[in-house]
């Protein structure tokens, strides 16, 4: 049994309005930084992964996502695997 930290991304989908993200742009514009745009929120979770090898911990970790840490419907995700704890 291997041990690897994970990390995920999770944002929403292009097609959805940030209104977090479009409140955080005008404030940075407010404060004379214009060449700031596009800003999206999301959230970050790390993770501890307990599996055979990669495949099966990447597969415990989409599995959580779909079903617990995400909103498919609303939401995206990325994540990487590295193998051991870090901190």
């Amino acid at each position: 049994m291997k041990t690897y930290t994970a990390h995920i991304a999770v944002t929403l989908r292009r097609a959805i309005l940030d209104v977090q993200g479009k409140a955080i742009e005008h404030a940075l514009h407010s404060l004379h930084m214009p060449g700031l745009t596009n800003v999206r929120i999301g959230k970050h979770i790390e993770l501890h992964v307990q599996a055979q090898d990669e495949e099966s911990a990447s597969s415990m970790i989409r599995e959580a996502c779909d079903k617990l840490l995400t909103n498919p419907v609303m939401e995206d995700y990325t994540f990487t695997l590295h193998e051991g704890v870090t901190a």
